[in-house]
């Protein structure tokens, strides 16, 4: 609907209710101004409220509502109400997008917008995990892991991932290493681990529940436990001997947020090669062994010969 103000043509049905009512503020009465007054301070108070019901809150009537509905656009209360239910639901998807995607992230944004701020996301995410890295607390941690009996891994989700990764790497150049990504196992190995071992737990936020349980549990056996979160005051952070911070960037956080899995993958791989150049011999003989078994499978590369 479109409605001449000062000369110039308004049109109201591309704007939200909020919008509506800033713009048609200066043609309000007294009366329509305490309605307005009450959408701004309650905007879904349409949708919990009769035209009656909204009338009393406001100290108006019902036929001035009505009135306050047609000045804004709307031929009615049942048509505001509609109108406010579709903010609602775009507020909804914005605020979803926000929480899975990130704030640096927009749906419009183009693809080159969307490669530098995921460059720079990634980037200050790894140099802020660097800068705030402790080394004389990697070099205990990696001391402990070279030296122990065995190394319990947990994560759930993708910190699974970075669980299994670490673990995967370990194994290869002769530590004895498990990463458990279900509870009920991990719990069971975390309950059998003593003070020869380790237990290295990861979870970004450090809140979750069944990380918390294995490395509470293999602390009370007695293992040397270690943290790796973004919290440094996380329910992790607190049954750990050690805690380390995998920063990230706050306006990039969502619960699968590859900057956080580089921050943690960053402090994973240097743990790992301070772990190999605690026993260099051992650690080139058992990379050489690994590699040799699997030569065979890997293609050679041929070069075509090229006919004149």
């Amino acid at each position: 609907m479109d409605h001449p103000i000062d000369g110039v043509t308004l049109t109201l049905g591309a704007l939200g209710v909020a919008d509506r009512i800033q713009a048609r503020r200066p043609q309000m009465s007294s009366a329509m101004a305490k309605i307005a007054a009450l959408l701004v301070e309650h905007p879904t108070a349409p949708l919990e409220m009769s035209i009656t019901e909204l009338a009393a809150q406001a100290g108006t009537s019902a036929a001035t509502v009505t009135r306050f509905c047609r000045l804004i656009g709307y031929s009615g209360y049942v048509p505001l109400r509609v109108g406010v239910a579709a903010d609602v639901g775009r507020g909804d998807v914005h605020a979803s997008w926000h929480a899975d995607i990130g704030k640096s992230f927009d749906p419009d944004d183009t693809s080159s917008d969307v490669l530098h701020a995921l460059l720079g996301s990634h980037t200050r995410a790894v140099q802020a995990t660097a800068s705030s890295v402790d080394l004389e607390q990697i070099d205990r941690i990696a001391t402990a892991i070279a030296t122990c009996r065995h190394l319990d891994i947990y994560g759930i989700g993708g910190s699974g991932l970075m669980a299994d990764e670490l673990q995967s790497r370990l194994y290869r150049i002769g530590l004895s290493a498990h990463a458990w990504t279900e509870v009920h196992a991990g719990l069971a190995s975390a309950a059998i681990q003593d003070e020869t071992c380790v237990a290295l737990a990861i979870s970004n936020t450090g809140r979750t529940s069944e990380t918390i349980q294995m490395l509470g549990q293999a602390n009370s056996s007695g293992a040397f436990s270690v943290a790796l979160t973004n919290r440094p005051d996380s329910p992790l952070a607190a049954v750990a001997h050690e805690h380390v911070v995998a920063a990230a960037p706050e306006e990039y956080l969502q619960p699968d947020d590859l900057s956080a899995k580089h921050s943690q993958l960053f402090l994973l791989d240097l743990i790992y090669l301070l772990v190999a150049q605690q026993d260099f011999a051992r650690t080139t003989t058992k990379l050489a062994a690994s590699a040799m078994a699997v030569l065979p499978h890997r293609k050679s590369v041929r070069t075509r010969s090229r006919t004149q």
